[in-house]
């Protein structure tokens, strides 16, 4: 059987008098006169063959039809509101919200390959972002790990295993050729998770007091110290591949620490159909699954 659909203008005069309880007001939201209204709604009333409205001098209220009946249209209507709305923002801005060093040395260089990647609007944060989508004007926020929020859809896309790296000037100048040279050299630390305790340790060194070294408060900037030759930085290694294959920073020795997530794509559950944000999800899994940055127990692309 076919669908049997209503007059689509009666059901929008029916359910804005029914949410008012009056037909001027219905008429003022509608942009229509209070007697289109009342013409509207007779004809929707001969439509389903009952009443809706019990009329009783200037009152109007619901029958007991009308009110189950609304009670779907305006989930309805709301839905189809929601889609047509997510339909315009499709060719819109997609505001991303994510750290410095995720910005500059995993997402900007593969932008070019996002078909949408000329309409993100990138925003940094310069400690873990604000994942409170009420307030930091975002799509998506790249989430610092991988724990859960309250009412977010949080998936983790990178894992890494860290080692030491430096420039190669400054592994001229030290003569840097073992793990024990470190030792005499300045190291880099990283507030955030700093490993070099759990690095010297599997290269099967134990190491009395660490070397001394500035503090920062995340790998990018850590890293750029390195890069400047001012010591060596223990640095993820899913953040620094296209860094050290443009030669800037050389990996030293093959101890690795122990694998850890670094990133989770998050975003909020009512609005995981958005087109862009999707399709944004989907393309940042497939290129960390390109470059073997996937976590094992991440969910794959759909």
């Amino acid at each position: 059987m076919g669908r049997r659909f209503p007059p689509f203008a009666a059901v929008r005069a029916f359910e804005a008098t029914a949410r008012r309880l009056s037909v001027k007001d219905a008429a003022d939201e509608l942009c229509v006169t209070p007697s289109a209204v009342s013409h509207q709604i007779r004809a929707l009333e001969e439509f389903l063959d009952t009443a809706l409205f019990e009329r009783r001098g200037n009152r109007l209220n619901l029958t007991f039809t009308g009110r189950a009946y609304v009670g779907k249209l305006t989930a309805l209507l709301n839905a189809l509101d929601e889609t047509t709305r997510e339909l315009n923002d499709a060719e819109s801005e997609l505001r991303v919200l994510c750290t410095p060093g995720f910005a500059a040395r995993w997402l900007v260089p593969r932008l070019n390959r996002l078909p949408f990647g000329n309409a993100i609007r990138l925003r940094v944060s310069e400690g873990a972002p604000d994942t409170d989508f009420g307030r930091n004007d975002a799509d998506v926020v790249i989430h610092w790990g991988g724990a859960p929020v309250d009412g977010l859809i949080v998936e983790p896309f990178m894992a890494s295993n860290r080692f030491p790296v430096a420039s190669p000037e400054l592994i001229r100048r030290e003569g840097l050729e073992t793990p024990r040279d470190l030792l005499r050299v300045t190291l880099i630390h990283d507030e955030v998770m700093d490993a070099w305790d759990e690095w010297f340790r599997l290269a099967g060194m134990a190491v009395p007091s660490m070397p001394r070294g500035p503090r920062f408060p995340h790998c990018e900037i850590a890293t750029t110290a390195a890069e400047r030759s001012q010591g060596v930085s223990l640095a993820y290694e899913a953040m620094v591949a296209d860094t050290l294959a443009h030669g800037s920073l050389v990996r030293l020795f093959d101890t690795v620490t122990m694998p850890v997530t670094l990133y989770a794509v998050a975003y909020p559950e009512n609005r995981a159909t958005h087109p862009r944000i999707r399709a944004f999800r989907d393309w940042i899994f497939a290129e960390a699954d390109a470059a073997r940055v996937l976590p094992r127990e991440s969910v794959e692309p759909a």
